[in-house]
């Protein structure tokens, strides 16, 4: 199991739900940790939540669905000097439910694309390159467990193009120690998921952090956070290493 106490962590979506535990749950391991969100002022509560566990910790914003205001985030990390060791893609947008799915409107796929397969995959391509050339990094993408379902194509189809990225990025690195894989929350109680949905948000961790603390140089796997429900890091780290790469 990889110690990443000292080192640094960008989750986007880190204000409320999944993202906000997830950034509590790295904090108590001693990341320090760059927070997303739209705006600013969202992120105040997990700062001052995550900086009393001791790390260091500054929120950035973006909007995910406008390449510029994403480039400018990243150009802000950038000049801050932080060195990004892990990724948690973990914002996301479900744009609709359209019951009337043959009218489904081209907005639904081009938002959706825009903010669950672009934005991650920019971040992926400006940060892997220097973790590549540094020889550490961890990346973990959030996608959906959704299939069969229409009603939610332009969500369901950005997420999985966001696998496919994924896997095959994980292909060139395969073996080395830059780990990139997919991990599906399930249905939560979060702004994405409505309060209707049957898990809520804890049921989450450990599986959605599980692979930034992975040791095994296996990239492209799925982890389902349901499989690690009611496990210690440590155990869901044990059980994630015997899964085997897709390739």
């Amino acid at each position: 199991m990889t110690d990443l106490k000292g080192k640094w962590a960008l989750i986007t979506g880190a204000a409320r739900g999944i993202g906000y535990l997830a950034a509590l749950e790295l904090a108590k391991r001693g990341v320090n940790l760059v927070l997303h969100s739209r705006d600013k002022s969202h992120c105040e509560k997990v700062l001052a939540d995550v900086t009393k566990l001791g790390v260091k910790a500054y929120i950035v914003s973006a909007e995910l669905s406008d390449m510029d205001s994403v480039n400018n985030m990243l150009s802000e990390i950038d000049r801050n000097g932080t060195v990004i060791d892990v990724i948690l893609n973990n914002a996301g947008m479900q744009i609709a439910y359209r019951t009337d799915y043959f009218k489904t409107p081209v907005s639904d796929y081009v938002v959706s694309y825009m903010i669950n397969t672009v934005a991650p995959a920019v971040i992926c391509y400006h940060f892997m390159p220097k973790m590549i050339e540094r020889g550490f990094g961890r990346i973990v993408n959030t996608t959906s467990g959704i299939r069969l379902e229409p009603e939610q194509a332009g969500y369901s189809a950005s997420k999985a193009a966001l696998d496919k990225i994924t896997i095959d990025m994980g292909s060139k690195i395969n073996g080395t120690d830059v780990i990139i894989n997919l991990t599906d929350p399930g249905w939560c109680r979060t702004d994405l998921g409505g309060d209707k949905a049957p898990n809520a948000p804890e049921s989450a961790l450990p599986g959605v952090i599980v692979g930034a603390f992975l040791d095994d140089k296996k990239s492209g796997r799925l982890f389902t956070a349901s499989d690690f429900h009611g496990m210690t890091l440590e155990e869901a780290v044990k059980k994630a290493e015997s899964m085997d790469a897709p390739y």
